[in-house]
C-alpha cells in the first residue's frame, strides 16, 4: 500500500525525524494561503510546490517546482491540479494530479540517499545508503553501484551503532552532521519496524548548510499482510491512485494486480500465478494481471474474476490455470462456464485443469457447448492461449 508523501512526513514527524515545515493543499487559492504562512513563519520568500501522486520521477516530470512569493505559489499550484503528470513509473497515461503539498525551500548543502527495505533473500532489513541523493536509485545501481553501500539489520539484536557510524562514514558526513544522522536513521528504523513497512525511503536526504540532516522527501510503503494490525491506514488511502479494478478485486477477496498485456490470467496461489505469467511470456505472451482467486474460491469468486479482468479492454483472451488442492477443479469449471455465459464471452479461453475432481471438471467444460479450449498443462495451455490471441 503507497501513501502520499506529505502523508510519509507526516509520519516522520511523529517519529522525531525532521523534514521541512509544509501543508497539503488541493487548490491553488489554499496553496497561495498556505505559503504566505511559510514566509512569515520562516522568513524566506522560497517556497517549494510539489505534486502528490502514487510514483517517482516527479521533478523531472515537471511536478515540483521552487518559487519565490506566495502569488508564484499559486500560479504553479493553478498549473499543476488537474495537470497528468508523466513520469517513468507512471506509464504514458500518467498520473492526474489532484494535491500538491507546499513547503519551505532550505539551503541544501549535499543531497544524500537513504532507504530501508525488506531483503528477502537475507530475510532481513536492508539499509541502503549513497552519496548520489535526488537521483533515481535505480540509475546509481546500473552505472555506479558502488556507490550504493548496504547494511543487513539482524531482527535479534536490531541496529547497531557500528552500522551507523559506518554508514555515517560511507557518505562522508562531518561530525556534526553524524550525530543527526544517527539519530534520524534509529528513529526511521523504529518506524519501519513498528509501521510494518515494505520500504520507507528519503530522496534526497539533506545535508543544510548550517549541518543539520533532513528528510527532503519522503516514501512510505506498507505491507498491506499487515493491515489487520493498523487500522489506521485505510485513512490514508487514495482511492483515485488506485486502479479501480484492484479496489473491487480486494473488496471480493481476491489477489489482483493490473498489467500491460493482452492475456488475462485466472489463477489459484500466488506462486502458480506467477509462474503462469512468466510461462506466458516465455511463449511470446504478455500477461493483462496478476489473480489470484485463492484456495477455497467459490462458483461466484470465478465469476467476479472474470468480471474483473474484462473490464481491460485491452484483454484478448484468457487463460485460465487451476491446481486443485483444497480448490476442487468442478468449482471452477461450474464457475468459469457461469461467467463465460453470463458475460457472453467473446475472446478466447483457455482452461488447464489439474489437481482435486479434476475428471468432474473436464466433463463440465466439454458438456458446455462453449468454444472453450482445454490445455493438457500448463506449457500447453500458455502455447495455445498465445496463439490464439496471436492469430
Amino acid at each position: 500500500m503507497n501513501i502520499h508523501e506529505y502523508q510519509a512526513k507526516a509520519m516522520y514527524r511523529q517519529y522525531g525525524i525532521p523534514v521541512p515545515k509544509g501543508f497539503p493543499v488541493f487548490s491553488a487559492e489554499e496553496a497561495e494561503a498556505k505559503a504566505k504562512e511559510l514566509i512569515a513563519e520562516t522568513g524566506s520568500e522560497t517556497v517549494v510546490v510539489k505534486a502528490q501522486i502514487h510514483a517517482g520521477g516527479r521533478g523531472k516530470a515537471g511536478g515540483v517546482k521552487v518559487v519565490k512569493g506566495a502569488r508564484a505559489a499559486k500560479e504553479v499550484a493553478q498549473d499543476l491540479i488537474g495537470k497528468t503528470l508523466v513520469t517513468h513509473q507512471t506509464g504514458p497515461q500518467g498520473k492526474l494530479v489532484q494535491r500538491l503539498l507546499v513547503e519551505q525551500g532550505l539551503d541544501i548543502a549535499r543531497e544524500l540517499y537513504l532507504a530501508l527495505v525488506v531483503d528477502r533473500e537475507t530475510r532481513r532489513v536492508a539499509i541502503m545508503a549513497s552519496t548520489e541523493g535526488g537521483v533515481d536509485i535505480e540509475e546509481v545501481a546500473a552505472n555506479s553501484p558502488e556507490k550504493i553501500v548496504k547494511v543487513f539489520v539482524d531482527p535479534a539484536v536490531g541496529l547497531q551503532g557500528y552500522q551507523v557510524r559506518g554508514l555515517a562514514f560511507a557518505l562522508g558526513l562531518e561530525k556534526p552532521a553524524q550525530k543527526s544522522f544517527a539519530k534520524l536513521l534509529g528513529q526511521l528504523s523504529k518506524l519501519f519496524v513498528a509501521e510494518d513497512c515494505s520500504i520507507a525511503e528519503i530522496n534526497p536526504l539533506i545535508v543544510t548548510g548550517s549541518g543539520d540532516v533532513l528528510a527532503l522527501d519522503a516514501k512510505v510503503n506498507f505491507d498491506e499482510n499487515a493491515a489487520f494490525r493498523h487500522p489506521a491506514w485505510e485513512e490514508l488511502r487514495d482511492l483515485s491512485e488506485e486502479a479501480a479494478t484492484e479496489t473491487e478485486a480486494k473488496e471480493a477477496n481476491l489477489s489482483f494486480i493490473q498489467l500491460d498485456g493482452n492475456i488475462g490470467c485466472l489463477v489459484n496461489g500466488a506462486g502458480l500465478a506467477m509462474a503462469t505469467m512468466d510461462i506466458i511470456k516465455h511463449y511470446g505472451g504478455d500477461p493483462a494481471n496478476f489473480l489470484d482467486v485463492g484456495g477455497g474460491a467459490t462458483e461466484e469468486a470465478v465469476k467476479k474474476a472474470f468480471t474483473i479482468i474484462l473490464k481491460s479492454e485491452a484483454v484478448k483472451g484468457i487463460f485460465v490455470n487451476i491446481f486443485g488442492g483444497i480448490m476442487k477443479c468442478d468449482v471452477i469449471a461450474k464457475g468459469v462456464v457461469g461467467a463465460a455465459r453470463d458475460l457472453g464471452l467473446d475472446v478466447p479461453l483457455v482452461v488447464r485443469l489439474e489437481g482435486t475432481n479434476v475428471d468432474e471438471g473436464k466433463e463440465i467444460l466439454g458438456n458446455s457447448g462453449l468454444a472453450i479450449t482445454a490445455a493438457s498443462s500448463m506449457a500447453d495451455g500458455a502455447r495455445k492461449i498465445v496463439d490464439a490471441v496471436k492469430g
